[in-house]
């Protein structure tokens, strides 16, 4: 019985094996005769993709959750094989593998730096006011040249920004237009702006020509056909996008609890057939109509209500009931989500806002991921995992919100506000990548004051810099170097110069002092000036202009500058208190003579004044101390244009000085004790040469704060009220308790 049972377990195996065998081989020699039929097919130019060869329709509730294939073609309703989808990215990028090291010629860099060149501009070419803005930021910076035989990155004139061939922007023949221009050399050191490709219905990422070895500059670009440490991927923005400048983040002031009024809001266009409308159709679901606001509308397009389904009237009427500017600034979080394209317009709005991105756009290649680390401000989800997004934000601690909202408000203003940061951003990262040796690190990128302000040509270093001594644990400067302009002749050994050089040199603090000899006049002899207990070099001005007095010198041995006009008066005692307040605000201008601006309605421009008010927003440099680096930054940072100015009025550069520290820091200027000496002194100084003296000084200045505003694109200048006077300060103690009690004879 049992030997019968065995014969027919094994009888029945057997069968089953035959026939798995049978119906196998019949499927895989059908498998094999599709193939062949596909290949001859393909070799006619003919392909008819298999129905079976896709995944199966899901309902829409479930079809964010489909596995998702970056390869694969996300619109519904066109069906694209793999292979398809394989040739039409090679045809998009033929140098698919160009990286620096095989795309780039470094020897153009070696001789004459980093400089770009912008081709000149053809005529009758139509140009978008967007790209007009871009070239305009790199012919304005300090990148910029006209020679091309000292260009070390080539910039095309001709608009490449929207290649989308329904747009009345796209610009017709950009290929043989590129192709005969006689600096292309296929191209190699290129860079190609791009903010729209492909058109309907599949918005492929193809600009529409052949970019040879050219790098891209490209907004919603996808990793898979990102070249890393080749292409830069810039953010998308509008047309009404400010050039400079820009507005501030509207993060205030800091709430804590960091929550605002909704947890999670979006409002936007729900497309309903086509590539991008799986993520949008399913916003519904996690649409609670309390704190999370997820509304979308069906009225867009010209033909949108022939794709009217039932949802379309409910989410309409629900879009009208908010507005969308109240929500964003009421909100904790804002969705991303991916439009017809991989990146969206609410993105960067999200950022203003200060309300945290939640990223739903999968395989986008997030703005400057080279350099940005996105974890810090932004929470980056999953398309498939849609519903999670409420449980998931909720669960995120308050501290790290609030982490969070402050770093969209410093990666905004740092990288995002305007386009001119936008470009020159780009254009640094392709600096680092040419010259690795003194490239940022990701500290400098992402921390105050970022990679723009940040030069690494100084320092590579960053306890050189005055922003990184609490996260590198040192100390700030513990000595200082006097800086003395002279622009009179020394006739008298009573001269206020020999006081303040007295002065200066008796600080515990002094380490050197330099006397910056702009003055007509031969040098003094050395017996000239006062024996000093530190060193006293005297240095003659090469051109004799006022920038001079801020040049980088390598005399300069301190990382503290004292900045002093050769009329200043001030005792030791001043300059020992001033010099430890400002070892508490390295990055920051410390000093004695304050300044204002104000808005001028009457005359619709900015004013100057010296009058003694309840605040300030300059400390003037005639009495100041600051970081050595505001040298390097002055020279190096600010445009031709604007040193010249300064340098043809012979005035001004204090004003510059505080424009740029204060955009660099986007803080005030502290003032010390209340030294009002200081003015009466300046004021009445009846030497020929003083430009205070000067009836048109006044004037001047305020001509020079509406040209600098006009070049930073804002008024970087802040208001303060805070003054720093020593403790005891005019309390009614014994003076003999005061650690500077000679400040309040003075």
């Amino acid at each position: 019985m049992q030997a019968k049972k065995r014969y027919f377990i094994l009888l029945s195996a057997g069968s089953c094996l035959a026939l798995l065998f049978y119906f196998g081989g019949l499927h895989l020699r059908a498998s094999r005769s599709h193939s062949r039929r596909e290949e001859h097919s393909g070799r006619n130019g003919l392909h008819h993709p298999s129905p079976d060869r896709f995944w199966p329709r899901f309902p829409d509730a479930l079809r964010p959750f489909v596995p998702w294939d970056p390869l694969e073609n996300e619109n519904a309703n066109v069906h694209i094989s793999p292979r398809q989808k394989r040739d039409a990215n090679s045809s998009i990028y033929k140098g698919k593998k160009c990286r620096m090291e095989s795309c780039f010629d470094f020897t153009l860099c070696k001789k004459n730096g980093f400089k770009v060149y912008v081709y000149p501009q053809q005529k009758g070419e139509k140009i978008a006011e967007s790209y007009q803005n871009i070239l305009a930021a790199i012919e304005g910076s300090r990148f910029y040249t006209s020679d091309p035989s000292q260009a070390c990155l080539f910039v095309l004139s001709l608009d490449t920004l929207d290649r989308d061939q329904l747009s009345p922007q796209y610009v017709h023949n950009l290929r043989s237009k590129v192709q005969s221009l006689h600096l292309w050399n296929s191209g190699r050191n290129h860079l190609i702006f791009n903010l729209y490709s492909g058109t309907w219905p599949d918005y492929t990422e193809d600009v529409g020509f052949d970019i040879g070895q050219a790098m891209l500059a490209k907004a919603s670009i996808s990793t898979e056909n990102f070249r890393p440490n080749f292409d830069v991927s810039i953010p998308l923005f509008s047309k009404d996008h400010p050039r400079t400048g820009g507005e501030r983040g509207f993060l205030k002031f800091n709430t804590i609890p960091p929550l605002r009024k909704y947890m999670l809001v979006f409002k936007g266009k729900r497309y309903l057939t086509g590539i991008g409308s799986d993520t949008r159709n399913a916003l519904y679901h996690v649409h609670n109509g309390e704190d999370v606001l997820l509304l979308t509308t069906c009225k867009h397009g010209k033909d949108w209500q022939k794709h009217k389904d039932s949802r379309c009237d409910r989410d309409n009427t629900e879009y009208e009931k908010y507005d969308y500017r109240e929500m964003l600034h009421n909100a904790t979080f804002c969705l991303v989500p991916r439009g017809r394209r991989l990146g969206s317009f609410r993105f960067l709005e999200a950022l203003q806002a200060a309300c945290v991105p939640v990223m739903l756009s999968n395989g986008w290649e997030l703005p400057f991921s080279e350099v940005i680390n996105w974890n810090q401000a932004a929470v980056i989800g999953d398309e498939r995992l849609l519903l999670q997004i409420p449980s998931t934000i909720r669960s995120i601690h308050q501290d790290k919100i609030l982490a969070l909202r402050q770093q969209t408000q410093f990666l905004w203003e740092a990288y995002f506000s305007s386009v001119e940061k936008i470009v020159l951003t780009t254009l640094e990262i392709i600096q680092d990548r040419i010259f690795k040796h003194i490239s940022r690190n990701s500290l400098i990128w992402n921390k105050h004051p970022g990679g723009l302000f940040v030069l690494p040509q100084y320092s590579s270093y960053l306890g050189d810099f005055p922003y990184y001594y609490a996260n590198l644990g040192l100390k700030p400067p513990s000595k200082f170097t006097a800086v003395i302009h002279a622009v009179t002749p020394l006739v008298s050994q009573s001269q206020p110069v020999l006081k303040l050089l007295v002065a200066a040199a008796k600080s515990q603090y002094c380490a050197q002092i330099i006397v910056l000899w702009n003055c007509d006049k031969p040098l003094p002899a050395k017996h000239r000036w006062p024996a000093t207990a530190v060193p006293v070099i005297v240095i003659e001005g090469e051109s004799k202009v006022m920038s001079s007095r801020f040049l980088p010198y390598d005399n300069i041995v301190t990382d503290a500058v004292l900045s002093l006009d050769e009329d200043t008066v001030l005792s030791t005692t001043e300059v020992d208190f001033a010099f430890t307040v400002w070892q508490s605000f390295p990055e920051r201008i410390v000093g004695y003579p304050a300044r204002s601006h104000f808005w001028d309605n009457s005359k619709e421009r900015w004013g100057y004044t010296s009058k003694w008010t309840n605040d300030y927003s300059m400390v003037l440099t005639g009495a100041a101390i600051y970081h050595k680096y505001y040298h390097y930054l002055y020279t190096h940072y600010l445009p031709a244009s604007l040193k010249n100015m300064v340098d043809q009025l012979a005035n001004c550069e204090d004003i510059l000085m505080n424009f740029l520290v204060s955009a660099v820091t986007k803080l005030p200027p502290i003032k010390v004790t209340q030294k009002k000496q200081y003015k009466e002194t300046m004021m009445g100084q009846t030497s020929r040469a003083s430009r205070w003296a000067d009836p048109d000084h006044f004037a001047q200045r305020q001509s020079c704060m509406n040209t600098f505003a006009s070049w930073f694109g804002y008024m970087p200048l802040i208001h303060s009220q805070m003054r720093l006077d020593p403790v005891l300060f005019k309390d009614q103690v014994s003076i003999l308790r005061k650690k500077y009690r000679d400040i309040e004879r003075l």
